[in-house]
C-alpha cells in the first residue's frame, strides 16, 4: 500500500489506452469519450464511494491495476503485472474466461501449472478434451451421462411414474443430495425468460408433453426456481398439462430451516403463513 501521489497520477496518465473494464458501484458513469486518464484518476481519488473502484488499463502485455478503497482514500494497492510470454498470456486469457476467475487468479493458476511435469499437464488437458467429446445427454431425461441413458433412468428402483421437472442438471445434483426423492427427472434446459430471448420453443417442453401422452404418470413435480421466470414457466407448463389424468405439484415455499423470522422477506413470510402446516406433519417422515 502506497500513498496516492503524483507518481500514481503520472503512471495512469502515461497509459494511452482507455480503461478496458471498470468495476464498482458509484454515482455516475465514466464517459467513454473522456480519454484524459489523468483527470479520471484525479476525479476518483477525490470522490468518496462506498464500493471499491477497480480500473484495469491494458497496454501490450502489461496490466495496470489501481484499487481505490473508499474506507481509506489516502492509500491504494498499486500493482503492475508484466507477463513476459505470449503463451502464458494466452493461457491466462483462457482461464480468465471462466466464471468467477479474474486475471490475477488465472495468472496464479497458470504459474502453478507451469511447475507441473509435462505428463501431468497432458493428463490435465486430456481430461477436458475427453469430457467434451464423451459426455452425453440422457435421451430420456436430459441429464448428463456417459451412456445413452443416465444412471437414474436405468435404476430399476426408481419410480418412473413420478417426474420432477428441473431447469438444468445442477438442480438434479441438488435434489439427489437430499436422498429424499425416488422418482425420475426431466431437464427443461432453462426457463422462460423474454428478457433473455428464451421462449417455450427453446426448452424441452415438447418431450415432456410427449411423456405425458405416452407414458403412465402418476405425478409431475415442478421444481423450478422461485423467481418470476420460474413461476412463468410453471404456469405455462400447468396450462399444457392440466388436462391430463395425473397430479401436478410444485415445491413448497416458506421460511428456510435455521433462519430467523425477522430476516425473511415479505413474500416468503406471507407464503409461509398462507400455506401453514399442521404441527404434527413437521416431525413426521
Amino acid at each position: 500500500m502506497v500513498a496516492i501521489n503524483q507518481f500514481v497520477i503520472n503512471a495512469i496518465g502515461s497509459c494511452k489506452h482507455k480503461p478496458a473494464k471498470v468495476y464498482g458501484n458509484f454515482s455516475g458513469e465514466i464517459p467513454h469519450s473522456d480519454t484524459n486518464s489523468t483527470n479520471i484518476a484525479q476525479k476518483y481519488v477525490k470522490e468518496s464511494h462506498r464500493q471499491a473502484i477497480f480500473h484495469i488499463f491494458k497496454a501490450s502485455n502489461t496490466i495496470l491495476c489501481i484499487w481505490i478503497h473508499s474506507i481509506s482514500l489516502q492509500s491504494i494497492n498499486f500493482v503492475v503485472m508484466n507477463i513476459p510470454s505470449k503463451h502464458i498470456e494466452e493461457a491466462v486469457e483462457q482461464l480468465a474466461s471462466l466464471p468467477s476467475i479474474g486475471k490475477r487468479s488465472a495468472l496464479r493458476l497458470v504459474l502453478h501449472l507451469l511447475k507441473r511435469s509435462p505428463e501431468e499437464i497432458e493428463r490435465f488437458a486430456q481430461a477436458f478434451v475427453t469430457m467434451k467429446s464423451e459426455v452425453k445427454q440422457c435421451t430420456s431425461c436430459g441429464n448428463i451421462s456417459d451412456k445413452e441413458l443416465c444412471a437414474i433412468c436405468l435404476n430399476p428402483n426408481r419410480d418412473t411414474s413420478l417426474i420432477c421437472v428441473v431447469e438444468d442438471i445442477r438442480d438434479i445434483m441438488a435434489i439427489e443430495a437430499t436422498s429424499s426423492y425416488k422418482g425420475i427427472y426431466h431437464v427443461l434446459g432453462g426457463i422462460i425468460s423474454p428478457m433473455d430471448g428464451i421462449g417455450p420453443s427453446d426448452l424441452n417442453i415438447d418431450t415432456l408433453i410427449a411423456k405425458a401422452e405416452n407414458e403412465e404418470i402418476s405425478e409431475i413435480i415442478f421444481a423450478l426456481s422461485a423467481t418470476m421466470e420460474g413461476d412463468t414457466t410453471n404456469f405455462y407448463l400447468y396450462k399444457k398439462l392440466k388436462d391430463f389424468d395425473f397430479n401436478i405439484s410444485t415445491l413448497s415455499r416458506g421460511v428456510a430451516v435455521g433462519s430467523e423470522l425477522q430476516y425473511a422477506d415479505e413474500l416468503t413470510l406471507g407464503r409461509s403463513i398462507m400455506q401453514r402446516l399442521p404441527f404434527e406433519s413437521t416431525f413426521q417422515k
